[in-house]
Parts: C-alpha cells; structure tokens; sequence
C-alpha cells in the first residue's frame, strides 16, 4: 500500500461499484485529488455476490436514464481500460400470468416509448419464440428488452476502479475508517487505519459508499442514513448447456428471476418473508454469505421449475449440493426501496447507497449524477426520488427503517398501483384534527409519515361514472362531492402536514435564490374595513419558485414575510428537509416549524361568513395577504391564498388550539352546506386551475418558463432564463371515463413527443385533464394522442386554466364571493 495524503479533495469509502463509478465520474470531470478507500479488496462488500441484472425499464424516467446511460458506460470502460466489465448483452424478458400485470406491462410499454427504449410487447407465441425452454400456457404476453443484459459485477467494479486510476483517483486497500472529523456542522477528516498504522487525511468532502456498513459510516459523523442489511438468496444450477446468448427473464408475478451463467442457469426471487441481518459490524469480514436457507427459497425455486420445466433434473431444490453455488449474502435496502444519494445533514457527507438488488444495473448513473451533484451543484436528472433527504427525523429509528424495509423487499415485485396505499409503520405522524377524520370514516393516505384525507365517505347514491382502467382502482364517487361542495358551499381540507419552514435572514440573501420579488412592505393596508373596528397588521404574501443557477426549479413554495428579517415559507409535505437544505446551503437560518403549527385551509364562496361568524377582525385584507387574526379563541394565521382556484384562507395555528380550531370550523361551516374535503379532491381542483405541483409538472429539469410560471419571476431573473424549447401544455382528453396517472405517453403528429406529467378528471368542468411538456411552438387547438389503457386516445390542447380563467373567484372582494 503506497502512502495515503495527508489531505484530498474529496475521499470516497467504499470499494464496491458505487463507489468506484462515484471517483470515476469525479474524476472526469476534473477532480482528480480524489481518494478511495476499502477495508477489504475492491468488490468484496456487497458487490461481488450480485447476480448482476440489468433491467433498463423502471417505475421513473430517472431510474430508467440512469440505467440506459450505465448500459452505454460499460462498452466505453472496456475500450478505456482494456478490462471487460462482463457485459452481456442478451436481451430481457418480463412476463405477464395476470391481467393485472398484463396492463402493468402495457403502461410500462407506453412510458418507455417516450425514454427512446427499445423494446417490443409480444404474445405467449412470441415470447416462447424469444426463449423456447419457457413454459408458457400461463404467460399472456412479454416485454423483450434487446437493450437488457447481464453483468459480472466483480469485473464491472475492477473496471470501473482502473479508470478511476487512469484518471488520477489513488485507491487505497485493506484500510478501514475509524473516524470522520466534523466541525461546525461540516466534514474536515477522514480518520483512518491501515496495516501501517493511524492515518488522518484532511478533506472536506466525503463520499459514504460503503453498501450494507453506510448506515454505520454515517454515525461516525453524526448523521442518520437509513440502511437496512436484508438477506437476499439465489442458485445457480450445474452446467446443462444453457446456450451463452440466453436473454434474462423477469416472472414477477411468481415473484422469480432468472438468467444464464456458465451454461447452467441462476435462479434468485423476492420472498415473502424476508429476514434483516443483524449486527453492528456489517461487512466487517470480506465476502460474507450467510447459511443457505433452502425452506425460504422454495416458492422461487417451484416457480422457477414450472416455468423452465427441466430444471425439474436438479431436484426439488431441499438440498443445496444439487446446486454449483448458492449465494445467500446481504443487501443494502432502504425504507422505501429506492437508492439514498446526496448530501446528508452533515455538510460534506455524502451517501450513495442503498442499491436495493438493482443497484448494479444503475451504478454508472449513480456515478454521474453524483459528480454532477458534488462538483457543479446539481445533478442533470431530477434525483429527488432517490434524495436521501426525502425522509424525515423519523427516519433515525433503526425501526421504522427496518419495518418499511422489510416491507418494500417483500412487496418488491408486486404491482403498484397510483394511489395504492402500503400500511407498514402507520399510523405516525398525525394532524390535531386526526382523531375527527377517523371518527368521519376517512379513507387515509400517507406521505412522509403523515397521515392524510384522501376522502371522506359518500353521502349520496347519485351513480358517479368510474374512470376507466387504473384510474378506477383507488377511486371514490366522494371526490366529485367534495370538489362541487367546495365550488358551491365551501371545503375544510386538513393541510397540517404542509411543511413549514421559519427563515431568518436578510431579504436580499433570500431573493438571491428566489425567482420572485420578496423584497415587499410589511403592515400595509391592504384592506377595505367593512364593519369591524379590528384592523390587523397586513403580511405579504409571495408565490415563488427557488431556482438552481441554471434556472431548473428547486422548489415551488409561498413565502409570508412576518418581520424585515424573518419569514414563513411553505411547501409540500415531503419536501421540508430538502428545502431547508437548500436555503442553509445559501447561507439562511432555517427552523423547521412543521409541527409547531396546524393548517386548515377553507376554500368556497361561503367560506367569508363562515370565518366572519367565528372572527371580529376585519377579514376583507385582500389576495396574497396574511393577517393575525383570532377565529373564536384561537390565535391564527390567515393567508389569502388558495390552491383550489376559490376564494378562502390557509389557517394556520400552534398545534395545542387544533382540535379546537377544526372544531369550530365544523360547527360554523356544516350549516352553509360546507364539507371536510381530502387530498384526492384537492388534486382535482388544482388541475382545473392549472396549479403546478413540483416534483411532477415542475423539477429541477424544468425552468419556469417552460412551467409557464414566468409571472411568478422577477424581470431581470426572467431574462436571465434560458430560452424555452417546450411548454408545459393542458390537455382535454376526448372520452371523459379515460384518466390519465402520468407517464402516459404523448404523440404529436405520430411521433412520441412528450408523456403526461400529472392528470386526473376535473369534477367542476366535467372533463378530463392531462399535462405535459410540448414544443413550444405547438399552439392550443393543437390535437394530440395520448397512450391510456392500453390504448391512445384523442386530446386537444387548450388554453388554461380551464375553471374560473380570469381569476374572479379567487380574487373577488370577500362580500363579493359569497355571489351576493
């Protein structure tokens, strides 16, 4: 071992394929100062016992790019580095036994169209053509993936790991981290021991890429990263002459995957009842494997022989000497079973782990976006999906991240369906008002661990049409209530899990970040008193977007200025952490505020009286303003905004008057003909209004020109924005029963163009609704076709919004929006 530095410009732990592909790719792109380190040899970790599938379609556009770019990568490592990385080019298959999983098939079919992925959807003929040692009198139809393949993961590491050294990156073997130093919030060292001695390198970037042990590195620095150590297990039969250039096949719905190695065939499946692998010292001993389990294996093994009859002739799979090997050895899974990049809560530590089994197909990718991430400040995809600052503090229990592992590895591959709800670790995080809701019958989502309306029960028997398809499956006729009652009367929507962030700081630093103006008085008379002689001090109201420098939308958020150096900036319930994140990286104090306060937004053209009742402050201060108020006895925070197109507040208390405040509403409101409304129903008005929701219709790929936000942005920042190529564009579909998820895709002209970033049926225009991303040279009046079970389906561009255009509802006087 060649002497390590006493300082780097970054070092990366771990010597698997993450991190090796994470010094690569920093390495190419000019941080050459880099070193890694590996208590064993290169691969030994996780990594060696992959069985190494590479599956280019997935659930999300950035998943299925970063597999797609990983499948380029490895061809180019081997004209790079004169080492095969073990690519096997030979194609995949993914069955379908069910209807259900039939039209999962098709959806995926739809979306890949728009990735530019090659593939092809063949019947039970065609898929026994494609491979004919597979049984399938059950198989409905397949997906043949030419672009899939095969790795040797022990190979793709080494080279990944020579181009990290070609380019400059020192590795460094049989050193183990001891410690990392933290001062002020941020990494300054390594502490390190090698066969050598103490070490310490100065740095003040780390890269956590140490598999199954990051949960482990991540405390030596004080941060939570939650990694949960789940054995996984598969087989590979004695030679047979299994012909070299046979494509891999995915069986979810017998939850088994198989492929060729060395003319035998590897047999590995998803288990029902997975089991964690307890121990404080993961992967402390190189290669481990656990004992074969073969009872746990069973139903993927009998699976596995009924669709590949002879391998009946290795035996009933009790007696693991019937096998060349069985590798029963540990994953990295995470709670929700998506990967856990990016920068921690520590400033410096930075995480790639968490490859949950498929990690070796997108191990490139990581590689990239994680440079981009660390050495420019953003990465080219929109990874909020796999941020591993998309959890909350809850994540810090070892138990909640192991209930919701376990969970995602048993379900790992059954279908998901939109809005399908899992049930592990729930309920959690509850609003003060929780306690009604559940007494009311509502049928309860989650989202970072709070749990949500999403519909309260129907009180009418008026038949309601179903949407078609998936969109019909998590469904109820009680959302078309809840959105006319909220167009009529008025709604009470349970917003508590809006996450509140408290910053303090000047305006100028904020607004440096923002795209609108922030900088606006304080305590103005906005209002027109009517009755009352209680006047309340008036606060700007600002809707705004926080922009990276190349303009992509980091977030989409409201800012209330409260002080001339503190304000309340608002955003969606899983978006908190990442926020605050974002604003302490731009040198601004964040206090997270989310449960200190309830939120109950009232929204309708009763929704003036129904307040008046309960207040005797002047209530008529106008749109985009706060004011302090009192509703009974309770101290409230009133902010004319609304994200259903009516007129209304957001009302916001501490959290000990929530039940009292909620209580009061229900009391004022129910004799106007007001109605509790959930977030189904609130998806279906912002639609019709065109509100855009981030992380759907807006990300950081997306600036808000393209959104069509250019309003919501300050004029010098707006000319400062890159010239749009396309809009984002309303779509009304034809046939009002077919209801867009997102993903679908979008033809213009007969060429795909675009897929649908968010869409669903609009109850107050009776039409059903879909966004997306078009030229923007293509004009409303346009017609498009749009890929919705299984079919395409008609659509035209519209001019949006499609409720309430000129915003009269919304900005009305308040003794105006009552219709009187």
């Amino acid at each position: 071992m060649s002497q390590l530095p006493a300082e780097a410009r970054a070092v990366v732990i771990g010597g698997g394929v993450a991190g090796c592909s994470v010094a690569y790719h920093l390495a190419r792109l000019g941080w050459t100062d880099v070193i890694l380190v590996e208590r064993h040899d290169l691969t030994e970790g996780t990594t060696w016992h992959s069985a190494g599938f590479v599956g280019q379609l997935r659930s999300t556009v950035t998943q299925t790019r970063m597999i797609m770019y990983s499948a380029g990568l490895y061809p180019e490592l081997r004209e790079l580095t004169g080492l095969d990385p073990g690519w096997h080019g030979v194609g995949g298959l993914r069955l379908a036994t069910t209807p259900e999983r039939m039209e999962e098939l098709l959806r995926q079919a739809g979306a890949a169209e728009t990735y530019g992925l090659d593939l092809e959807v063949l019947d039970h003929r065609g898929t026994l053509d494609r491979l004919p040692l597979l049984e399938v009198g059950d198989v409905l139809g397949s997906l043949w993936l030419p672009g899939d393949g095969w790795l040797d993961p022990a190979r793709l590491g080494h080279a990944l790991a020579e181009g990290a050294r070609r380019l400059g990156v020192r590795i460094f073997t049989g050193v183990e981290v001891t410690g990392i130093d933290v001062h002020g919030g941020r990494v300054t060292a390594v502490r390190l021991r090698g066969e050598d001695g103490e070490h310490v390198v100065r740095t003040e970037t780390v890269v956590d890429a140490a598999g199954a042990a990051a949960g482990v590195v991540g405390r030596m620095a004080g941060a939570d990263i939650p990694i949960v150590p789940i054995k996984h297990q598969y087989v590979v039969t004695p030679a047979s002459g299994v012909p070299a250039d046979t494509p891999t096949v995915r069986d979810p719905d017998n939850i088994v995957y198989f492929r060729e190695e060395d003319g035998g065939i590897l047999v590995g499946g998803y288990i029902r009842s997975p089991q964690v692998w307890d121990t404080d010292r993961p992967l402390s001993a190189p290669r481990t494997l656990f004992t074969p389990d073969m009872a746990k294996f069973r139903e993927s093994w009998d699976s596995a022989v009924r669709r590949v009859p002879s391998l009946g002739s290795v035996g009933d799979g009790d007696d693991p000497a019937a096998f060349r090997k069985v590798v029963h050895g540990p994953e990295a899974f995470t709670p929700d079973g998506e990967f856990l990049l990016g920068e921690t809560a520590v400033a410096g530590l930075w995480v790639a782990a968490g490859f949950c089994v498929h990690g070796l197909a997108a191990a490139g990718g990581v590689g990239k976006v994680m440079a981009e991430w660390i050495v420019e400040g953003a990465p080219e995809y929109d990874v909020f999906g796999m941020d591993v600052r998309r959890f909350g503090g809850h994540a810090r229990s070892a138990r909640w991240a192991r209930a919701r592992a376990l969970d995602s590895y048993s379900k790992y591959y059954d279908i998901v369906y939109p809005g399908e709800e899992r049930t592990a670790t729930r309920p959690l995080r509850r609003s003060p008002a929780w306690v009604r809701h559940e007494a009311l019958g509502a049928s309860f989502g989650e989202k970072a661990g709070w749990e949500r309306v999403n519909w309260y029960p129907p009180t009418s028997d008026e038949d309601v049409a179903r949407p078609r398809g998936w969109a019909g499956r998590v469904w109820s006729p009680a959302i078309r209530e809840e959105c006319l009652a909220t167009r009529d009367a008025a709604g009470l929507f349970d917003q508590t899990s809006f996450a509140k962030l408290e910053i303090s700081g000047s305006v100028a630093d904020l607004e440096r970040l923002a795209g609108n103006t922030l900088d606006r008085p304080v305590g103005a008379e906005f209002h027109t008193p009517v009755y009352t002689p209680v006047y309340p001090v008036v606060h700007p109201v600002v809707y705004t977007q926080l922009l990276d420098e190349r303009g992509g939308i980091e977030a989409d958020v409201t800012v209330t200025r409260l002080a001339e150096d503190r304000f309340r900036l608002v955003t969606g319930t899983a978006f908190g952490v990442h926020d605050a994140a974002l604003l302490r990286r731009h040198g601004l104090a964040v206090a997270d505020v989310t449960s200190a306060y309830a939120c109950y937004c009232l929204w309708g053209p009763r929704a003036y009286e129904i307040l008046a009742s309960l207040s005797d402050d002047d209530l008529t201060f106008g749109y985009l303003r706060a004011a302090e108020i009192s509703v009974g006895h309770v101290p409230v925070l009133a902010q004319r905004v609304t994200f259903v197109g009516e007129f209304g507040w957001e009302l916001y208390c501490p959290s000990e008057y929530g039940l009292t405040l909620w209580d009061s509403l229900m009391e004022a409101g129910l004799p106007h003909g007001m109605r509790p409304a959930g977030y189904r129903a609130l998806d279906s008005l912002r639609l019709e209004k065109g509100y855009r929701v981030w992380g759907l219709d807006v990300t950081p790929e997306t600036t808000p020109l393209e959104a069509g936000l250019g309003f919501a942005v300050r004029p010098e920042r707006r000319a400062a924005l890159p010239r749009p190529r396309t809009a984002l564009r309303c779509l009304v579909l034809d046939d009002e029963r077919d209801v867009c998820l997102g993903g679908e895709p979008v033809r213009l002209d007969g060429r795909p163009v675009s897929r649908v970033t968010s869409g669903g049926f609009g109850h107050r225009v009776g039409r059903s609704i879909a966004y997306a991303y078009l030229p923007v040279e293509v004009d409303p009046g346009g017609r498009v076709e749009i890929g919705v079970n299984g079919r395409r389906v008609g659509a035209t561009i519209t001019h949006e919004p499609l409720y309430d255009p000129d915003g009269s509802r919304i900005k009305a006087e308040p003794w105006a929006a009552t219709g009187r």
